[in-house]
C-alpha cells in the first residue's frame, strides 16, 4: 500500500512527492525485514531527507533486492581483466582487527575507474570529519573495488526515462521515490566479496543527482552489517550515508518524525529496544537510571543540553529523544553524546586496538621480544590509550605504557621453569562512553607463552 502510494504520488509531481514522502511513514518501520532467498525477496530500505530539507531520512520502504521493481536495464557481466580489481585505499592493519569499510562504485566505466577511485578517498575524508570517526579513523580499513559498466551514470538520471547498464544495477526513482536510489544486492555482494573483509559496504553512484538509501539489515552471508547507498558527485547524499551508519554501526534509532500524518500523532507502545529513544521524560530518565542518563545536562556537540525533547521515532508525541537536533535527525548535524557512544561501541564490534607483531603460536624465550602494535588514536586532546603487561594476571607496571617487552627482562621471574603467560592489554579510557557495558568492550588482549 505504501508503495503504490509512493508511485501514485510521484506521477503527480515532485514538489508534491516530497511533501507526501515527508509524510508517508511506513507501518514497518520500527521492526526491520531482512533479507529472504529467492528472486521475489525484498529488503527494507530508508529514504533519505529532501535535499533541501533537514530530515536526514523520511521513511522506510520495502524494495526488491534484486532491483527489479521497474523496468530493468541489460546488466553487465563484464569479463574484462580490471572488472572486480581490488584498491587500498587506506591499510590500517590486519582485516581481523579492523572495521573494513569496502567502496563500490557504479556507473564507472574502465575508463573512468580513476574519477571513481578519487571519489571513494572524497567520501572517506568526509566520513572522517565527523566524529567519532576522526579519533577513531585508525581502526578502519578502506578497499575499493572496480565494477566495470558498460555505460556512464546511472538509470533515473537525469530523468525516470533515462536507463543505463551498469555493473550493479543502479536506479533512481526506486518505488516511485525519484531520491531512493537502489541497487541489485546480489551483484553488489558479488563485488565485496572480493574484498578482503567487509564489515561495511558503501556504493557510490556515478551522478550528483542527490540521493541514496540504507539497506540497514546484516548481510546472511558475507557478514557485513549493512549498504549505504550515495551519489558520489553530491555532498550531501554523503552526509545520509553517515547517517545510515548510525544505523547499521551505532544501532541507533532515526529521531526524526512526521508531523501532520493520521496514526503519528502520538505513540503508545512499549518502551523501546534502542538506547537514543523512549517513551520516558527527562526526569523519569534520571530518576530509573536508564537510557541516556548519564548523559543528562551535558552540553552535546549538536548543540544544547542532553535532555528529553519531544518527538522521535517517527512519532510527534509519546516518543522523546536526547537532543533537539542531531545526525539522526537532520544532515550536517553531528551525533549527539549518546550517539558517539552508541557508534563507539560499534568500531569496536569490530576492531581491536592490539595487534601482536611477535607470532603468538610459539613459546618465547630469553633470545625473544614480546612485541605489538598498538593503535594511535586521533583525538584532538591527543589522548593516548592506556598499554599494561601481565604476566600470569598479574601487573608488571615498570612496563606500562610500551608496545614491546624483552623475555630477558623478566629472567628473575621465570627461575621456577614452568611456561607462564604473558600479556599485553591496550585499553581505551576515552570520556564519550560512560556505560560501564560499553567501556568494558574497549580494550584488547594479546597473549603469548614464555619460559625460561
Amino acid at each position: 500500500m505504501r508503495s503504490a502510494l509512493r508511485r501514485a504520488v510521484a506521477a503527480a509531481g515532485m514538489a508534491t512527492a516530497v511533501t507526501a514522502v515527508l509524510a508517508l511513514a511506513p507501518g514497518g518501520a520500527v521492526a526491520s525485514t531482512g533479507p529472504s532467498a529467492g528472486p521475489s525477496a525484498e529488503v527494507e530500505v530508508e529514504i533519505p531527507g529532501p535535499e533541501h530539507g533537514t530530515l536526514a531520512g523520511s521513511g522506510h520502504t520495502s524494495v526488491p533486492a534484486s532491483g527489479q521493481d521497474r523496468p530493468s536495464p541489460r546488466l553487465s557481466a563484464a569479463q574484462r581483466a580490471d572488472d572486480g580489481q581490488v584498491v587500498e585505499v587506506l591499510n590500517n592493519g590486519a582485516t581481523k582487527d579492523r572495521l573494513d569499510i569496502v567502496i563500490v562504485g557504479d556507473g564507472y566505466t574502465a575508463a573512468e575507474l580513476p574519477q571513481f577511485h578519487a571519489a571513494a578517498k572524497e567520501k572517506w575524508a568526509e566520513l572522517t570529519a565527523i566524529e567519532p570517526y576522526t579519533t577513531y579513523r585508525n581502526l578502519f580499513n578502506v578497499w575499493a573495488v572496480d565494477a566495470v559498466s558498460r555505460q556512464s551514470g546511472v538509470t533515473g538520471d537525469p530523468g525516470a526515462d533515462t536507463v543505463k547498464d551498469t555493473a550493479l544495477g543502479s536506479y533512481f526513482w526506486c518505488d516511485g521515490i525519484e531520491r531512493l536510489l537502489c541497487i541489485d544486492q546480489e551483484k553488489v555482494d558479488r563485488y565485496v566479496a572480493k574484498a578482503p573483509e567487509a564489515d561495511l559496504v558503501i556504493v557510490l553512484a556515478n551522478s550528483s543527482k542527490y540521493g541514496g538509501a540504507g539497506y540497514n539489515q546484516p548481510s546472511p552471508t558475507l557478514g557485513y552489517e549493512g549498504i549505504s547507498t550515495a551519489s558520489a558527485g553530491n555532498v550531501k547524499s554523503g552526509q545520509v550515508a553517515i547517517h545510515e551508519t548510525g544505523h547499521s554501526l551505532g544501532k541507533l534509532a532515526d529521531e526524526y518524525f512526521y508531523p501532520g500524518y493520521p496514526g503519528y500523532e502520538q505513540y503508545t507502545g512499549p518502551e523501546p529496544a534502542d538506547r537514543n529513544i523512549s517513551t520516558l521524560t527527562a526526569g523519569e530518565i534520571g530518576g530509573q537510571r536508564v537510557k541516556w542518563h548519564r548523559w543528562l545536562g551535558e552540553t552535546s556537540p549538536d548543540g544544547g543540553l542532553v535532555g528529553a525533547y519531544e518527538g522521535g521515532g517517527y512519532f510527534v508525541k509519546g516518543l522523546n529523544r536526547p537532543t533537539d537536533s542531531s545526525m539522526m535527525r537532520a544532515v550536517d548535524k553531528p551525533f549527539n553524546l549518546p550517539g558517539v557512544e552508541a557508534m563507539i561501541a560499534g568500531f569496536y564490534r569490530h576492531a581491536k586496538i592490539v595487534t601482536p607483531v611477535t607470532p603468538t603460536d610459539r613459546t618465547l624465550r630469553l633470545r625473544h621480544t614480546a612485541k605489538a602494535d598498538v593503535t594511535r588514536l586521533a583525538s584532538a586532546d591527543g589522548r593516548r590509550l592506556k598499554v599494561r603487561w601481565h604476566l600470569d594476571g598479574k601487573e608488571l607496571k615498570a612496563f606500562e605504557g610500551r608496545n614491546r617487552l624483552r623475555i630477558s627482562d623478566l629472567t628473575l621471574r621465570l627461575l621456577d621453569l614452568r611456561t607462564h603467560t604473558l600479556s599485553v592489554i591496550a585499553e581505551d579510557p576515552t570520556t564519550s562512553v560512560r556505560d560501564p557495558e560499553i567501556a568494558a568492550t574497549l580494550k584488547s588482549t594479546v597473549s603469548w607463552k614464555i619460559r625460561l
